[in-house]
C-alpha cells in the first residue's frame, strides 16, 4: 500500500525518534541530539547518534528514519511499521482513494526520471563540448572532488539530447514537462529545452534525492542563474540548496565546533565554496528571500542558524526582511543570528581573499537577532530630534509586538527599550555595564525594603516612592507620563518595579492580581508603605479610573524630582497640542502646566 507522503511526514514529526530507539538501547544526550550503542551491531563504545529525522551508525553504517528503525528492528513489513507508528501517534492511517494512489505513484516516477535527467547532464559534463563549464568551475576554486559531492554537471546545448534520452527510457513527453525539465510554449503545449548551455546545480531535498535543477549561463545570455519551475517534487519555498549536506554535520566531533554552524548564505557557489573550506552547514534559499518554511527547516537542525549578508543597503534590507518572517514564529527555543560581510564581499570571494581563519573570526563576532534589530533601526535615524527618538522607540516598541510568543515579546521589548535608554538618556550607566533587566534577572527579592546606598535624602527617596504608589492606584497615566518615567534615575528596587508597570496591559482592571503574577507584590506593598500615600486598601490596590488629578499630582512631584525634565516635557506637550488640538493633548499639557508652575510656586503636594 503506497502513503501520502504529506502523512508520512506528519508521522515521522509526531513520534520522536529518540523515543522509538530507546525502547531497544539505552540512549543518553549527545549535545542537542541523542547517542547510543548500536542495537544492530555489538559494541561498548557509542557511535549511534540520533537526530531530529534521522539516525545513523558510525561503526556499521547503519542509517535510516523512525519508519525504516521499526522495520530493521522489529522485523516489520513497511505497511506493518506505518500502522504501529501510527497507532502511536494516534493518528489514523489514512484509506488511499484511486487518485491518491495516482498522484504517489507519480512522484515516484518523477524521481526516477530527475535521477536519470541528472544522469544525462553528468555524462555531458564529461564531454568536449563542456569543456568551458569544467574551465568555469575549476576557475572559481573549485576542487574536483567538491564538483562529484555536489553532482554538478552542464546541461548540453539544448538541442533535444535530453530529451531523446528520457524517452529511450520510456518517460513521455508530458511527465518530461512536469518534471521542470522543458519549456511551456504559448499555446499551453510543451516546448524544447528549459536548460541549456549552463553549468547544472543540482537541488536536492533532505534525502538527497534530485527533486529540481538550478542552472547558470557561461558567457552571454540571460538570465544569468535559472531554476526549475514549481513541480509536484519541488516547492522553492520548502527548499535550501545544500539542506541534504545537514544530516552529517554534527556528527564530526575532530574539529572547532565553528565549522559545524548553520549558516545561510546567497548562492549556490557559497554554499559550494563553504563546504570544500570545512564548513559543511551552508545551505541557500532558491532566489527568492528566506521563508518561514525554510525557517522551519532551518531550526529542525539548529536553534540558532546563523543568516549570512553584505553589509551594503541590500543586505540590510534583507536582514530586515529575514527578521520580520521569523519575528512571530519566533520561540525561547528558536531564534537567529546574523554576520554580514564587508561591501563588494560575499562567503565565497571572502574565504578566497581572507582565508579560513577569518570567516571563523566573523562566526565567533555574530550578532544576536535582538542586537540585529536594535543597530539597523538607530541606523534609520536621520537625526536624534525628539521626533526621531519618538519614532525609533515606535519602531522598538512594535518590533516586540510582531512576537506571538507572549513571554518572549515582553522580554524583547524590555532588552530593546532597555538599550534605547541607555543610549538615549541615561546620565550615569552602570560600572559593571549590566542593562536594568539584567540586573532585575539576578536581583533577589528581601523580605525588607532595602534603601538605595546612594539615596540623596529621604524626602527625594520619598518622592520617588509616591511616583510608583501614584502609578500603581491610577496606572491609567502610565502611557501617558512613559516617556518621563524611563528618564527618572531611580534605585534599583524602585527601577524593577518601574519596569513591571511598564507591561501593565491597558485592558487590565486587576492590577493586584498582575502584581501577584509578577512576583513584586511585596516589594509594592512596602513602597506604597514608604510613600506615606495612603488613599485606598492597600492590599487590593483597586484601579481609579478618574485620572485626571492623579497625572497632576504625579507631574507635581515628578518637577521636585527634576524640574528641568518638566519643563522639557511641557515644551514637547505644547508642540503636540499644536500639531493635533485635541482634548486629551490639551489635558497633557494643563496638567504638566499647572504641576511646573506649583513647583515654581513652592507648593508641596502632599
Amino acid at each position: 500500500m503506497a502513503f501520502d507522503q504529506r502523512f508520512l511526514e506528519e508521522l515521522r514529526q509526531r513520534i520522536p525518534l529518540h523515543s522509538i530507539i530507546s525502547r531497544k538501547v539505552k540512549v543518553t544526550r549527545s549535545g542537542r541530539h541523542w547517542k547510543a550503542c548500536c542495537p544492530f551491531h555489538g559494541e561498548k563504545t557509542p557511535s549511534f547518534y540520533i537526530y531530529d529525522d534521522h539516525f545513523h551508525c558510525y561503526g556499521c553504517g547503519v542509517h535510516g528514519d523512525v519508519i525504516s528503525f521499526v522495520m530493521q528492528s522489529e522485523g516489520r513489513t513497511f505497511n506493518e511499521a506505518i500502522t504501529e507508528l501510527a497507532s502511536l501517534a494516534g493518528i489514523e492511517v489514512p484509506e488511499q482513494t484511486p487518485q491518491q494512489k495516482q498522484r504517489q505513484e507519480q512522484r515516484h516516477n518523477l524521481y526516477e526520471l530527475m535521477a536519470v535527467a541528472h544522469e544525462y547532464y553528468l555524462s555531458e559534463f564529461q564531454t568536449n563540448r563542456a569543456q568551458i563549464a569544467r574551465e568555469y568551475l575549476l576557475n572559481r576554486g573549485i576542487a574536483k572532488q567538491t564538483i562529484h559531492h555536489f553532482g554538478l554537471c552542464w546541461s548540453g546545448d539544448g538541442r533535444g539530447g535530453l530529451i531523446q534520452h528520457l524517452k529511450a527510457k520510456n518517460y513521455p513527453l508530458e511527465m518530461i514537462g512536469e518534471a521542470g525539465l522543458l519549456r511551456r510554449q504559448a499555446d499551453g503545449q510543451w516546448g524544447g529545452e528549459l536548460f541549456f548551455n549552463r553549468v547544472m546545480y543540482p537541488i536536492c531535498d533532505r534525502r538527497g534525492r534530485v527533486i529540481a535543477f538550478g542552472g547558470r549561463i557561461v558567457g552571454e545570455g540571460q538570465p544569468k542563474y535559472l531554476n526549475s519551475p514549481e513541480t509536484p517534487l519541488f516547492a522553492k519555498r520548502r527548499v535550501l540548496f545544500g539542506l541534504n549536506n545537514l544530516t552529517s554535520v554534527f556528527s564530526r566531533k575532530e574539529i572547532d565546533p565553528l565549522f559545524n554552524t548553520i549558516l545561510v548564505v546567497e548562492g549556490y557557489m557559497d554554499v559550494i565554496a563553504l563546504y570544500q573550506a570545512g564548513f559543511h552547514g551552508a545551505v541557500a534559499p532558491l532566489g527568492t528571500a528566506l521563508t518561514q518554511d525554510q525557517l522551519a527547516l532551518l531550526w529542525r537542525a539548529s536553534p540558532q542558524p546563523v543568516l549570512s549578508f553584505d553589509g551594503d543597503g541590500a543586505g540590510r534590507r534583507a536582514m530586515l526582511h529575514a527578521a520580520e518572517e521569523a519575528l512571530p514564529i519566533l520561540t525561547p527555543e528558536q531564534t537567529l543570528n546574523f554576520i554580514t560581510f564587508p561591501d563588494g564581499e560575499d562567503p565565497d570571494s571572502f574565504i578566497q581573499n581572507k582565508g579560513v581563519e577569518a570567516f571563523l573570526e566573523i562566526i565567533r563576532h555574530r550578532q544576536s537577532l535582538s542586537d540585529m534589530l536594535y543597530n539597523l533601526s538607530v541606523e534609520a535615524m536621520t537625526n536624534r530630534s525628539p521626533e526621531q527618538r519618538a519614532a525609533l522607540r515606535q519602531r522598538l516598541t512594535s518590533v516586540a509586538e510582531q512576537i506571538k510568543d507572549k513571554n518572549l515579546a515582553r522580554e524583547y521589548r524590555k532588552v530593546l527599550l532597555d538599550r534605547f535608554y541607555e543610549q538615549f538618556y541615561s546620565k550615569n550607566k552602570p560600572s559593571n555595564h549590566q542593562s536594568a533587566y539584567e540586573k532585575k534577572q539576578n536581583h533577589q527579592f528581601n523580605t525588607q525594603l532595602v534603601r538605595p546606598a546612594l539615596q540623596k535624602d529621604q524626602v527625594e527617596y520619598q518622592r520617588m516612592c509616591i511616583l510608583i504608589a501614584l502609578l500603581i492606584y491610577c496606572p491609567k497615566i502610565i502611557s501617558r507620563v512613559e516617556d518621563a518615567l524611563c528618564r527618572l534615575n531611580l534605585p534599583e528596587e524602585l527601577s524593577i518595579l518601574r519596569e513591571v508597570l511598564l507591561d501593565f496591559p491597558l485592558d487590565c482592571d486587576d492590577i493586584h492580581s498582575y502584581l501577584k503574577e509578577r512576583n513584586v507584590i511585596d516589594l509594592t506593598k512596602k513602597i506604597v508603605r514608604h510613600s506615606n500615600l495612603i488613599l485606598l486598601n492597600q492590599n487590593n490596590f483597586d484601579i481609579i479610573n478618574d485620572f485626571g488629578q492623579f497625572e497632576k499630582r504625579w507631574w507635581h512631584f515628578y518637577g521636585w524630582l527634576n524640574i528641568h525634565e518638566l519643563e522639557n516635557q511641557v515644551t514637547q506637550a505644547q508642540q503636540d497640542w499644536i500639531n493635533c488640538p485635541d482634548e486629551e493633548h490639551q489635558r497633557t499639557l494643563i496638567a504638566r502646566l499647572n504641576a511646573l508652575d506649583a513647583v515654581k510656586r513652592g507648593e508641596i503636594d502632599t
